[in-house]
Order: structure tokens, then sequence, then C-alpha cells
């Protein structure tokens, strides 16, 4: 996620959430915008230009390489670019922050016990929006909407810590049977590169 900065909180009786973006418009010059309400109809319509043109690859759902990817679904990961990796290789499990949940459990379980895969791989990035958010995010859902997520924030201030700590959900986990190969990396949204986390 790009780095999210609260706008100035309205007054209590109207509670809106709203957040902008601190990444930087780059990546869009030279391309138009994408905003709008037809953004889902250019996305079905390139659908049809890339179903025109598609042939069934063969496979089964079982990757490849037998690994699964957790990563944060921030749009600067082009993960498959990033990895080497082509259709079939992994499965990816993205969430906000890339951390390790109660579903990315359920996922890798899945993944692990229906569908084979033993390696699991945890991408934490720089300038992630979890780190600017706390869990007076729900707080101020619960004022809006008149109830509290069940779920947590998760959020974050040393991107390090928070890899080893997915790590250690991971290999602690009663459900998965393949906890020996997890390793854990925070991808650098400036350089592309990876760095591998020591979990001690």
């Amino acid at each position: 996620m790009g780095a999210l900065v609260p706008l100035p909180r309205p007054s209590r009786g109207a509670v809106r959430i709203t957040f902008v973006s601190m990444s930087t418009p780059a990546h869009t010059e030279g391309r138009p915008s994408q905003a709008g309400p037809h953004v889902t109809d250019r996305l079905v319509e390139a659908n049809g230009r890339y179903a025109a043109k598609f042939t069934d690859p063969g496979m089964d759902a079982r990757p490849v390489l037998k690994v699964a990817v957790v990563a944060c679904m921030d749009a600067r990961l082009d993960l498959h670019a990033a990895l080497g990796l082509e259709l079939g290789d992994c499965h990816t499990i993205r969430n906000a922050g890339g951390v390790v949940t109660d579903d990315v459990i359920r996922s890798l379980t899945i993944s692990q016990r229906a569908l084979e895969t033993r390696g699991v791989v945890l991408i934490h990035h720089t300038n992630c929006g979890l780190e600017s958010l706390t869990e007076e995010f729900r707080q101020d859902l619960e004022a809006e909407v008149g109830q509290r997520p069940t779920w947590a924030v998760e959020s974050f201030r040393d991107v390090e810590q928070d890899v080893r700590q997915s790590m250690q959900r991971v290999r602690t986990s009663p459900f998965l049977l393949h906890t020996d190969d997890v390793r854990g990396f925070v991808f650098d949204v400036k350089t592309g590169a990876l760095t591998e986390i020591d979990p001690a």
C-alpha cells in the first residue's frame, strides 16, 4: 500500500474517513487517467482482447514451483516480474500489508493440504500504508457505521519486525503441514530489490 495520510477529521456527528495517497504519480505519466465510473468497463474490454488470443495452458491448480507467496496488495508490487515467475508457478495471496491473518492461514492451509505447496515466501515493502494507520481506524469506522469491524487493522511501525511476526505466525500454525521453508523479505519500492529478513 502507498503511504496514506488521514485528512482532518470532521465533527463527531458526521465521521468520514478519507485518505490521500502519498505515493508519487510518476507511474501514471503518459497514461490516460484511470479514474471514473468506467474503469471496470475498460477492464472487461481488455479481457475480451485477452480472451480472443487465449490458449488453454493445460495446467491444473497445483503450482509448478510448489510455493505460496504472501504479499501486500500495493499496486507498485508486480510480483511475477519481481520474482521471475510465470503463469502457474505459485499461489499468490495478497492483502493490506501482506500480514499473516487468519484468512491467510486459511489460504495457506488449502494451498498446502489440497494443492501440494511446501514453501512460503512473505513479502512486505517499504513505504507501506499500514505504517501510517492505527487501530483508531476501527474506532472511526464504528462511529460512522455503528458497528466495529471484527478484524484488526494489523498496522505496524517496523516493517522488518512485522515480517518476523508474520514468519512466526506461519511457523507456529497447527494447520500447516510444511513450516520448515518459510522466508521473509522487504521489497524496496524505489529500487525493486528484496532484502531478506533474519527471523531471529
